[in-house]
C-alpha cells in the first residue's frame, strides 16, 4: 500500500514563504505570471513557469534553480520531517472561515495499474510534457500533488499535531499558511507504518503525479545505463505531496457550476418539460436568480441528488431526482457504469447537457458550450448581458462518491470536484538525484 517517507527538502528561509510561493502552474494565467514575477525575484514562477521559448524556458529554469542553491537562497532542511499545514481561508463565496490540515511527505511514485495511488480524473498530453521536460531539467519535483487518504479515527492528528513551528504567514489572497515540523523519530516511524494500509486518492495534481512516474522511470534508466547504483529508497523513485484526511469534516469539496453557452437554439420551457424525465422539477419564483446564497441553500437541503437551473431573464427551478428514476435504462446513463449514473454531475453532463441540450461529449471536453464558474453570481450576471442561456448550479461532489468511483477503476466527468483553496508551490522542493538517499 501507500510508502511514504518523512522530507529533506530544498526550500526557502521561512521569511521569504508569503513573497515567493504562488499557486499552481496550471492556474496561473499572463497577467498573474507577471505580477508574481514582481512579486520577489526569487518567487517560485520563474522557475516553475520560466520565460522564453521552446527548450530555452527549462534551460532557464535549470540555471536559477541551480544558482538559487549557490546563492544560498534555496537550502536543505536541517532534518527529516513531516510537514504539517494548515490553510486558513474564507470559502468562495463567503462564510466562516475554515482550516484545512493536512502534512506533507515523499509518496513513492508507482503507476496507477498498482493502485495504490488513485485517480478520479484524466490527463492530457500536453501538460504532462511540459512537467517532464521541466523536472528533467532541474532534476526536482518542484510542485506538490495534493492526495487524500482515509483516517474516519483521526488517529493521526495526535502524532503530526506536536510539531515544531517552522512558518506562519499571510499570502495576497488572505489565505494563512502554518507549518509545523514533525522531526520526532519515534512520531515519524508510527506515522509511516499506519499509511502502509492506506491507499491515497489524488484530490489535485493528476498531470504532476503522472509525470513524477515517468520521471522516475526516466531517471533509472539513465543511471542504469550510467552504471550509476539506485535503491528502492532513492530520490527519484518519489515525488512529493500534501496529505489530507479525505474524512476530515474541515476537507470541503466545493461545487464547480456550469454556465451553458451559443447553442444555436434554446427554449426554457422545453428544457423543464425534458428534465422532468429524471427530476421533479419545482419552478421557483421568478428573480429567485439574484439570491445565489439562497438558491445554494436551497441545493444542499435536498436528500436526493439535484440541481438548479438558472435562466436568462430571472427563471430558476430546483431540479430533484425522481425518486422513481431508472438511470440504467436511460439511453445515456445507462451506458455509464452503476457508480457513476446516479452522481450529480453524471446526471447534469449525460441527463440535460448531452440528451436534453445536444452538447456532444467531444464539445464538452472543448469547452465549446461550457463556462465552468466557481461563483454562480458571475453565471447569473453573464446570463443578464446575454452571454449565456442557462446556468446550472450544483453541490459539491463529497469526498466518498469520488472515492468510491477511484477504488472502481473510474473516473468522474469533467470539472467534477473543487479543492479549495490551492496547494500553493515554493514550500519546498524534492530532489531527483538516483544516487541520494532518501530518509
Amino acid at each position: 500500500m501507500a510508502d511514504i517517507a518523512p522530507l529533506w527538502p530544498l526550500r526557502y528561509d521561512a521569511s521569504l514563504l508569503a513573497q515567493v510561493t504562488a499557486p499552481p502552474y496550471d492556474v496561473i494565467d499572463a497577467k498573474m505570471r507577471e505580477e508574481l514575477g514582481r512579486r520577489h525575484p526569487h518567487n517560485v514562477v520563474h522557475i516553475d513557469l520560466p520565460e522564453g521559448d521552446g527548450d530555452k524556458k527549462y534551460e532557464r529554469a535549470q540555471g536559477l534553480f541551480t544558482e538559487w542553491q549557490e546563492m544560498g537562497v534555496l537550502v536543505r532542511d536541517e532534518a527529516p520531517a513531516y510537514w504539517r499545514y494548515a490553510q486558513t481561508f474564507v470559502p468562495p463565496g463567503g462564510g466562516q472561515s475554515i482550516t484545512r490540515k493536512g502534512f506533507f511527505a515523499l509518496v513513492r511514485a508507482v503507476p496507477f495499474s498498482d493502485r495504490v495511488v488513485l485517480p478520479h480524473e484524466r490527463t492530457l498530453k500536453g501538460p504532462k510534457l511540459d512537467r517532464i521536460m521541466l523536472s528533467r531539467a532541474t532534476r526536482a519535483a518542484l510542485s506538490p500533488q495534493f492526495m487524500l487518504y482515509s483516517d474516519p479515527e483521526r488517529s493521526l492528528d495526535a502524532l503530526l499535531d506536536g510539531g515544531e513551528p517552522f512558518a506562519k504567514f499571510t499570502t495576497p489572497d488572505g489565505i494563512k499558511h502554518e507549518i509545523w515540523r514533525v522531526t520526532d523519530t519515534a512520531s515519524i516511524a508510527k506515522i509511516t507504518d499506519a499509511m502502509q494500509s492506506r491507499t491515497l486518492l489524488i484530490a489535485d495534481g493528476h498531470h504532476r503525479y503522472e509525470t513524477s512516474v515517468a520521471i522516475s522511470e526516466e531517471f533509472e534508466a539513465e543511471a542504469k545505463e550510467r552504471g550509476i547504483p539506485t535503491s528502492p529508497r532513492s530520490e527519484h523513485r518519489f515525488t512529493f505531496a500534501l496529505l489530507a484526511n479525505g474524512d476530515d469534516p474541515d476537507l470541503v469539496v466545493f461545487p464547480t457550476h456550469r454556465l451553458i453557452h451559443s447553442l444555436p437554439r434554446f427554449d426554457w420551457s422545453t428544457l423543464l418539460t425534458e428534465a422532468a424525465q429524471l427530476f421533479d422539477v419545482t419552478s421557483l419564483p421568478n428573480g429567485s436568480s439574484a439570491d445565489t446564497a439562497a438558491l445554494k441553500s436551497l441545493l444542499s437541503s435536498q436528500s436526493r441528488q439535484a440541481l438548479v437551473a438558472v435562466g436568462q431573464h430571472g427563471q430558476a427551478a430546483l431540479l430533484v431526482l425522481r425518486s422513481d428514476a431508472d438511470l440504467s435504462k436511460h439511453p445515456v446513463l445507462g451506458k455509464r457504469p452503476e457508480v457513476l449514473r446516479a452522481t450529480a454531475v453524471a446526471l447534469l453532463h449525460d441527463g440535460l447537457i448531452e440528451h436534453v441540450l445536444g452538447v456532444s461529449p467531444e464539445a464538452q471536453a472543448q469547452k465549446t458550450n461550457i463556462k465552468y464558474l466557481q461563483d454562480p453570481t458571475v453565471g447569473v450576471e453573464a446570463l443578464a448581458r446575454g452571454e449565456g442561456q442557462v446556468l446550472f448550479m450544483m453541490n459539491g461532489t463529497p469526498v466518498s462518491t469520488v472515492r468510491q468511483v477511484a477504488e472502481a477503476s473510474e473516473v468522474m466527468p469533467q470539472k467534477s470536484t473543487f479543492f479549495y483553496p490551492k496547494v500553493p508551490t515554493g514550500l519546498c522542493f524534492h530532489t531527483l538525484y538516483p544516487d541520494r538517499l532518501i530518509p
